[in-house]
């Protein structure tokens, strides 16, 4: 799959990357570190990265604007998205040819070509093991600034290598990875150091989240506390995981009030939670999954059912 993946590339003039929406670090990762490979080894081909720019990633890249017509012939490549509703800029229809490279479960098998591998801790990690294809197969280099971007999209996707997913193969990629010429403690300073407000944010967290006896937690995030704290809605992504250091936790949700909707973000420390988020509008990993509310009342069985699920773990 690989080889074919390679291969197609290699065919192609113009080539378009996208990911899912809301992006996270492993999102533009993927997405950019894949198109600076194929900037870096063939410098003729024309190579555009596409999809609503999210603030809090600058640091890492910035997509393109570009006009309907160059998406005309072109072969797309979609990086870290589980299902078409999830790709960020939907013109992707509009390609030649379709590639899904991805490490979610293949719930929605779409693509031309396909390379799906859930046992991958993010999918930088993926590109990094085509790079590694196309290095025997087709004479590619590694640029700094695609490994970079890949070193961040696996450190975002792991936790800091603090999640099961990080596995031997994990840490020999990011061993790799740390060869080249770019700054860690700046790339680290950028992805984790946070706003006084998004501090103050995670202590009101901590102060009022709720756990039941069987480490079922929650805390609800509503428009008005937002608004206290002066945070986004997308900012709040870097506290996801602030419950995991509570004693005796079991598995999560943080709900974010949005304009008309609840976001959900749901992490485990055992159970699988991904079952939870696909009966309400999401999906995910095992441990680490995302689904949508509608409505207070909706968001409270979303409760119920974690409840459920820790009690029975």
């Amino acid at each position: 799959m690989k080889r074919q993946i390679i291969d197609t590339i290699q065919q192609y003039e113009t080539i378009i990357l996208h990911r899912h929406v809301r992006p996270d670090p492993d999102a533009y990762g993927s997405q950019f570190g894949l198109a600076e490979l194929i900037r870096a080894n063939y410098p003729n081909k024309k190579v555009y990265t596409v999809g609503e720019h999210e603030e809090s990633l600058t640091f890492l890249a910035q997509p393109q604007q570009i006009q309907d017509d160059l998406f005309e012939g072109a072969l797309i490549v979609v990086t870290d998205t589980a299902n078409t509703e999830r790709i960020d800029d939907q013109r992707y229809k509009k390609g030649a040819f379709v590639i899904k490279i991805d490490h979610h479960p293949n719930d929605d098998a779409y693509g031309d070509l396909l390379w799906v591998d859930t046992n991958a801790s993010s999918c930088s990690e993926m590109i990094y093991e085509l790079y590694e294809e196309a290095k025997n197969h087709a004479n590619w280099a590694m640029s700094d600034e695609a490994a970079r971007l890949l070193f961040a999209g696996i450190v975002g996707d792991t936790g800091r290598f603090l999640f099961p997913s990080a596995s031997e193969k994990t840490f020999e990629t990011a061993g790799h990875l740390v060869s080249y010429n770019f700054n860690r403690n700046e790339l680290f300073d950028a992805m984790y150091e946070m706003d006084r407000k998004l501090l103050h944010l995670q202590g009101y967290m901590y102060q009022n989240f709720t756990m039941d006896k069987h480490g079922a937690a929650h805390i609800k995030i509503t428009k008005d506390i937002l608004t206290e704290f002066d945070v986004t809605p997308s900012e709040t992504s870097l506290l996801v995981g602030s419950l995991g250091t509570v004693k005796g936790i079991c598995a999560w949700i943080i709900f974010i009030e949005e304009n008309d909707t609840i976001r959900v973000r749901l992490r485990s420390k055992g159970p699988v939670i991904n079952t939870l988020a696909k009966k309400y509008n999401g999906g995910g990993h095992p441990l680490a999954s995302g689904a949508t509310a509608y409505s207070w009342e909706e968001a409270d069985q979303v409760i119920e059912e974690l409840k459920e699920i820790c009690k029975n773990h």
